[in-house]
């Protein structure tokens, strides 16, 4: 969906920030429920610079962790510590 220019800590740690689109379908109690949110990602050091070069829009998926954005925030981030492209032969 969108994404944050590339940016470095102090300690020179690379951080990649985005704004992602999750669609899909689950089951809960027997029915089908469809799924369509958006959720803030980040990922730190040389994760972040590999989804960095990954084209805005492209279908993955993620591996990671969700923790609060700040200690003192109640706003969960999920954290990318891997991810794998969707290779769709139909595009």
């Amino acid at each position: 969906m969108a994404k944050s220019a590339l940016r470095y800590t102090p300690a020179g740690v690379a951080v990649f920030e985005a704004a992602c689109m999750h669609e899909g379908t689950v089951s809960e109690a027997g029915s089908e429920r469809k799924l369509a949110f958006e959720f803030t990602t980040v990922a730190v050091g040389a994760i972040a610079q590999a989804l960095d070069r990954e084209p805005l829009g492209a279908s993955m998926t993620v591996t990671g962790f969700m923790a609060p954005r700040t200690r003192r925030s109640t706003r969960l981030v999920l954290h990318i510590t891997e991810y794998e492209i969707i290779v769709n032969e139909n595009r």
